[in-house]
């Protein structure tokens, strides 16, 4: 049984784990799933994929999912819509945040996710920008970031969900988004070092892991890389300077800043993923792609060893954090779900929420992440 699949993370192709799949995930054992709106149907559908997927790793895996709030909150699918990041820092309580941490905790462990790919750490520098960043970020500067982000990074740990600081090294002033081409961010050092690299800074030793955003940074590193494959920026910058010491992984490797400039195709999945471990990221995430996760496990062969002997020690630290699932009640995760209505109401009012929620109903779910 192979180790290497340990460097992975895969998303599952539907709501339930069909024996292709499995047989695949078995054989090459990926270290962790991300799950999407694709894999939701209902509460107890949710939890016992969850737990099909648990059962088939003989490593106890990671199984996260992108719980933010607002657009970017996988459940409210099956139960109710947090208030996003924006709201939260308009009301101008961090005990709300606070309590979003803990609701949101409670409510992730009930199906089985130990890690949120969350806080989001960037920036907004302007909340009206057409970026995928839109209502995600807790403040419009560095400082309200490090409160706001802080007390919710706080309270998910206390609930024993692992966390992830995203995106690293700053998506909020990309002129493109990254889910359909790579952007360019032309800032000088002594201006990424007073605003978005003061964020992460900060949180190098209070979240459990970063994913690293698909951008190019000349200030960072001027070979024209992309940040997520970038030597000088994960292990240099990150690792080096700011002396992160979780686990590292890459935004979705299946984003059009990255599928454009390597392509598609076989060759163009090799290089990422051996780019992505070498440079110095733990786990390459393909999201979407499900099915090149096979070619992407053979790619992790030509890295060399002691790349390899890092990434996996990681990977097993990292792993000692999980907390095992709360025990399934159905009527138990209605009472948490309740909570979110709650959250929703003092955060918006009862007429806010409620016509925020009616609003979210008209428009389809966007995976962005």
């Amino acid at each position: 049984m192979s180790t290497l699949g340990q460097l992975l993370m895969t998303g599952v192709p539907g709501p339930e784990l069909d024996a292709q799949s499995a047989a695949v995930f078995r054989r090459i054992q990926p270290g962790a799933f991300i799950l999407f709106g694709r894999n939701i149907q209902t509460p107890s559908q949710l939890r016992k994929l969850c737990d099909d997927l648990r059962e088939l790793s003989a490593v106890p895996p990671v199984i996260t999912i992108d719980q933010e709030g607002g657009r970017v909150s996988r459940l409210k699918l099956i139960g109710n819509e947090p208030p996003n990041a924006n709201q939260l820092r308009d009301r101008d309580d961090v005990r709300l945040i606070a309590e979003h941490g803990r609701i949101t905790g409670r409510l992730l462990r009930m199906f089985g996710f130990n890690l949120d790919l969350c806080p989001v750490l960037d920036i907004s520098f302007d909340d009206e920008a057409d970026n995928s960043l839109r209502g995600r970020c807790y403040g419009n500067d560095a400082g309200q970031v490090i409160r706001n982000a802080g007390a919710f990074n706080h309270a998910l740990l206390a609930e024993g969900v692992l966390t992830c600081g995203k995106h690293f090294p700053g998506y909020s002033r990309c002129p493109a988004d990254a889910h359909h081409e790579l952007p360019t961010v032309a800032l000088d050092r002594v201006d990424l070092d007073a605003s978005e690299l003061a964020v992460f800074r900060h949180f190098a030793d209070k979240v459990s892991s970063m994913m690293i955003g698909h951008a190019f940074y000349p200030a960072l590193d001027d070979s024209g890389v992309p940040t997520s494959l970038s030597p000088r920026v994960i292990t240099g910058l990150l690792r080096g300077e700011m002396g992160f010491r979780g686990l590292v992984m890459t935004d979705d490797l299946d984003m059009g800043a990255i599928l454009n400039p390597y392509g598609t195709g076989d060759s163009g999945l090799t290089e990422v993923i051996q780019r992505a471990i070498t440079a110095g990221n733990d786990m390459a995430m393909i999201c979407h792609r499900v099915e090149m996760v096979e070619k992407a496990h053979a790619a992790l062969g030509g890295i060399a060893p002691a790349v390899l002997d890092r990434a996996l020690a990681s990977v097993a630290s990292f792993k000692t954090g999980l907390t095992p699932a709360d025990s399934w009640d159905e009527e138990e995760f209605r009472r948490r779900d309740a909570e979110v209505w709650d959250l929703r109401v003092a955060t918006l009012g009862a007429e806010g929420a409620a016509q925020r929620s009616r609003e979210d109903g008209k428009r389809s779910p966007v995976e962005v992440y």
